[in-house]
This record gives structure tokens, sequence and C-alpha cells, in this order.
């Protein structure tokens, strides 16, 4: 049974255009919000935390509506149609009302952008389980994350290129360039990806085995309550998720602030550093399944978080922009692979073999609230202290992880090489 890796990478079309949407909005709508309407960093906390609340409803209820329905072009393309069309026409009115400093329209539209782009992210990223046959899932999430990463990718290039103009720039040429790249990709796809042929060629070639499941389902023992012990372990990596992720999502939905107000880096010139930490991440992928198979998930997590914090002290102390900066954010994006590729196996390793799909909820409830809050939190600090506590603050939540983190006792393991080394790139965020 081999991956056909054509096919994967046309079903990472969608996700790459969701990936480039998320990585400009997240360096450029802070800065609007900043420089053009004069909101304090607290209020623009709070807006950029708007995408991460919806996400916990509107992300499961179009999941699970997008598996009930059946049209001619299939269960999950009419959602990514009708998302991106809703999503691209909202989007461009945003630099509008940026130029036009109308703030009521920008509202309205930034709320429908996020309400299209929560429409049809679930059914995009269930299109590749639906059309890959389940043993080759691992190396199609792999294909999958690097179509996203490329994504985020090409909006960087475009913010470094197209982003001009000092405090206020005008970004309607970044936001055209997004906007055609999420159109073609979302084309490219539907014309490239009959689902609903290629659905029942896979359900023809690689029929379920129901038995497996419904033993699984109905074996009590892997039902049974977790031991103290393990629940504790539980509670500790859960809280440690929380903690990492409100150190680092401070620092990437702040930055573009932090380097334009502090470091005086004008013209989309912050895209380098974001650029370069997601580069590292890609390329430490493979190196860091390698290191975990030799020394365990959790040495690997918790050299992960010496890295991070030590990198978030040492670029906080620079009194500006040096290209030694750039080492740092590179080591960063080594520090976050490390923690990353590892975390969500170790909590799902605690679980049953029927509670898989309840653990991997609580990752993402406890990752989800901490960049629902941690917006609001550093924005306070921003406004009404300083742009100096920005790293101060991830450092603190990345020491406060690596504690609660050591306390961990279950869950660990040495996981097996990988069979290809494309499944180093399957990771979950």
């Amino acid at each position: 049974m081999k991956l056909d890796y054509k096919k994967t990478i046309l079903l990472g079309l969608a996700f790459m255009s969701i990936s480039s949407f998320w990585q400009m909005y997240d360096n450029v709508v802070p800065l609007i919000l900043t420089n053009s309407f004069n909101l304090g960093e607290t209020m623009t906390g709070t807006i950029m935390a708007v995408d991460n609340l919806l996400a916990l409803f509107l992300l499961p209820f179009f999941g699970t509506l997008s598996d009930r329905v059946e049209t001619r072009l299939g269960k999950r393309t009419p959602f990514i149609i009708a998302g991106t069309t809703v999503a691209v026409t909202a989007m461009m009115l945003l630099p509008y009302a940026d130029n036009t400093r109308n703030f009521n329209l920008f509202i309205i539209a930034l709320g429908l952008v996020l309400l299209a782009m929560g429409f049809y992210r679930s059914p995009a990223v269930a299109l590749m389980p639906d059309l890959t046959p389940k043993p080759l899932r691992s190396k199609a999430n792999a294909v999958i994350n690097l179509m996203g990463a490329l994504g985020g990718v090409y909006s960087l290039i475009m913010i470094k290129l197209l982003v001009k103009g000092g405090a206020t720039p005008n970004y309607l040429n970044l936001f055209i360039s997004v906007a055609l790249f999420m159109i073609l990709a979302v084309v490219v796809l539907v014309v490239a990806i009959p689902e609903n042929k290629l659905r029942k060629e896979i359900a023809e070639m690689y029929p379920e085995e129901e038995p497996v499941v419904e033993e699984v389902v109905t074996d009590n023992k892997k039902s049974a309550p977790l031991p103290k012990d393990v629940q504790r372990s539980l509670m500790f990596i859960l809280c440690s998720i929380f903690l990492w992720f409100t150190a680092y999502n401070a620092v990437t939905t702040a930055f573009s602030r932090y380097a334009t107000n502090v470091w005086m880096m004008e013209n989309g010139g912050y895209a380098n550093c974001l650029m370069v930490a997601t580069v590292a991440a890609i390329i430490s992928y493979i190196p860091i399944g390698q290191i975990s198979a030799k020394i365990g998930r959790k040495k690997t997590i918790m050299l992960g978080l010496l890295l991070l914090g030590s990198c978030f002290f040492a670029v906080g102390i620079m009194d500006g922009y040096h290209p030694i900066v750039n080492v740092g954010f590179a080591l960063v994006g080594l520090a976050w692979a490390a923690i990353g590729v590892n975390s969500l196996p170790m909590v799902v390793e605690m679980a049953s073999a029927s509670d898989v799909g309840k653990y991997t909820g609580l990752y993402y409830t406890f990752s989800m609230a901490a960049q629902i809050l941690t917006p609001i939190a550093s924005g306070y600090l921003l406004e009404h202290v300083s742009y100096g506590t920005l790293f101060p603050y991830a450092v603190f939540f990345t020491a406060a992880a690596f504690l609660t983190m050591s306390q961990v006792k279950h869950g660990d393991s040495k996981p097996e090489a990988k069979k290809d080394f494309l499944e180093n790139f399957d990771v979950d965020d």
C-alpha cells in the first residue's frame, strides 16, 4: 500500500490556503487595530482572541454538520467553496476599511471573515482522512502539515515584499495577493479532487474492519478510570500545555507590534524573524523525531522548553534588531517543534483505545483556552506597563511549564523510528 503523493498534495491545498490567511491575520490585523484605529493593546488582544473563542464552538459544529451532508460535490467540498468565497469577499473589505478609517466596517468584515474561516476549517481538514486509507494517514498528514507551512511562508514573503509605507502602510496589495492565493488553491482542489468518486474508490478498496472497532468500543477494561497517579500526570501535562501555549502565542500574536514599536522595524521587516522560525521548525522535525526515539518524549519536551525560555530571554534583552536575532528565532522554531511533536502523543498514550478522541479533545481545549486568554493578558501588560513585558511574560510561563512538566510521570515512551522520513512531519498543532 503506497501513498498517492500527488493526490495528497492536492488535498493539502485547502489547508495551505487556510494557513496563508492565518499567518497574515496574526501579523497584520493587530497592527491595523493599534496603528490605524488607535486601540489599546488590551482591546487589540481581546479582538485577536475572538477567533479562538469562535473556534471552540464553530469547528466541532461544522465538522459534525459536514459529516451528515451529502451533495453532488461531496461532503466537504461545498463547505470549502462557500467558506472560501465568503472569507475572500469579506477579507477585501478589511484594507478598504483600514484606508478609510471606518472602524465599524472593519469589525463587521472581520467578524464575517472569522465566521467564514470557522465554517470550513474542519471540513477542509477532514477531507484528507476521508480520502486516505487509515494506514497511510500518518504520511498523508505529514504532507498536509508541509503544505500548511508553505502557505504560512508564502504570506510572510508577501508581507516582506508588499508592506511598505511606514507605520500605517496600505495593505491592499497584500490582501489581494493572499486572496488570489486562496482562490487559486481552492479552484485547483475542486477541479482536481472529485470527492464523491474518490471516497467511493477508497471505500471499495479499503473496507472498514467493523469487528475491530466493536471490540475496542465494547472492551470495558479499556474504558476503566485512570489510576490516580496517571490522573495526576494527565493534570500536569494539560497544565503544561496551557502554560507553553500561553507563552508562545503571546509572542506570535504581539511580535509584529513589538518589532514595530520597540525595534522600529517597518515595511514588514518583522516577517523575516517569523519566516526563519517557521522554516527552522520544518527542518527540525526529522532530527527531533530521531532524538525523541533515543531519549524519550518527556526529556525532549523538557529540553525544548529550556531552549524556548532561553531564546525568549535572549531576544527580550536585545535593544534592537540585529542579524543574530534570526539565530534566536531559528532556535525558537526548533524548540517549538520539539514540544509540538511530542506533547499530543504523551496525552493520548495515557488514554485507553476507546478514549483517544476524548483525550485529544482535552489537549485542544487546554491549548485553545490559552490562546483565548493570553492575547488579552499580555495585551494588558503591553498597554499598561510597557512593550518590554512581552518576552519576560513568555519566559515566565515557559518556566512554569517546565516545572509542571517535570511532575509528569506517565505517557512517556521512546517512539519507534519512522519508517518514512515524511512521518516526522506528522504533528498536531
